[in-house]
């Protein structure tokens, strides 16, 4: 059975190969180019890194680049990461990543680890859970994240262990839930966002949990919520405080907007030209229009958008 995450890699894949040859080129040139001498990625502040290693990683994979020299130095960066890690978010770019290189070069960093390491990571994983049903980003959190609780449940897939207590992060999630549409990242915030919107319904689907004939609310004010973050560019923004669109919220809105079959809800044309004006001619994307850099994990949400957009032509 196919994980959520190896749906979404095949789905983007399809995309970019639908892209034309000299666009995938740059974007292939520009990740390439972006390997440090370890192996691994950097992001804009130097030095590899795991995070932005796995979103480059994510980007070749879905461009069909991830092979051969790059995979090879590539492994010899994330070997070294197999020490304990301390947050859900370095536990799913070190899976993720091991996922990731064994599906597109065959090469298993797991291959010399104790043989019982799932369970050591699930029992891990279980010590992140809290009263609210949700899991936190670190043992010292004291209630649950909408999305450190999708990056568990991807994590648990990866590792192919089953999720406890479903119905636990169902009350935690239906608890989340903005009246209004969309979902809070943590009980304290004020306002629903698109990214934990998009991690909440993430949730739902690994759960099988989408019902809309029990609960058509659910759907339509998700959908009322996602159509009201496009802004006037034409992408999505992260919530209804920030005036700006960004390249993740509009990956992300756009992903859930597909997987609740309800794309044209939003102006596509806006939503492309959004996209495309966030791509450099050089190759890789900025993250929105104030952002004046660039790095690989916006240049995977960049191309993330563009598959999606291929895929629904």
């Amino acid at each position: 059975m196919s994980t959520y995450l190896q749906n979404l890699t095949v789905r983007l894949a399809t995309g970019v190969g639908r892209l034309p040859g000299q666009t995938r080129q740059i974007h292939t040139d520009y990740f390439l180019a972006a390997q440090q001498p370890d192996g691994g990625f950097a992001g804009r502040e130097g030095g590899s890194d795991l995070y932005y290693t796995t979103f480059a990683m994510r980007g070749l994979s879905i461009l069909g680049e991830l092979y051969g020299e790059t995979a090879d130095r590539v492994e010899a960066f994330l070997k070294p990461q197999l020490s304990s890690k301390q947050t859900i978010v370095d536990f799913f770019s070190l899976f993720y990543a091991a996922n990731l290189l064994k599906v597109s070069a065959g090469k298993d960093i797991f291959v010399d680890a104790d043989p019982n390491w799932p369970n050591q990571v699930a029992d891990f994983l279980e010590t992140l859970r809290r009263e609210d049903g949700g899991y936190a980003k670190a043992q010292q959190g004291h209630a649950g994240s909408t999305y450190h609780t999708f990056l568990v449940m991807l994590v648990l897939q990866l590792i192919e262990k089953p999720i406890p207590n479903p119905q636990g992060i169902l009350d935690y999630l239906a608890a989340h839930r903005d009246e209004e549409g969309g979902w809070h990242e943590i009980r304290a915030s004020k306002r629903p966002g698109t990214n934990p919107t998009a991690a909440a319904v993430g949730c739902l689907q690994i759960l099988d949990a989408i019902d809309e004939a029990s609960d058509p609310e659910l759907v339509a004010t998700t959908l009322d919520f996602l159509v009201e973050m496009q802004t006037e560019e034409g992408g999505l923004r992260a919530n209804t405080r920030i005036p700006i669109a960004d390249l993740l919220s509009s990956f992300t809105g756009a992903l859930t907007l597909i997987d609740l079959q309800a794309f044209d809800e939003i102006d596509i044309p806006a939503y492309r030209r959004f996209v495309n004006s966030m791509q450099r001619e050089e190759g890789g994307f900025q993250a929105a229009a104030w952002d004046t850099a660039h790095d690989v994990e916006y240049s995977f949400y960049g191309l993330g958008c563009l598959a999606l957009l291929e895929n629904h032509e």
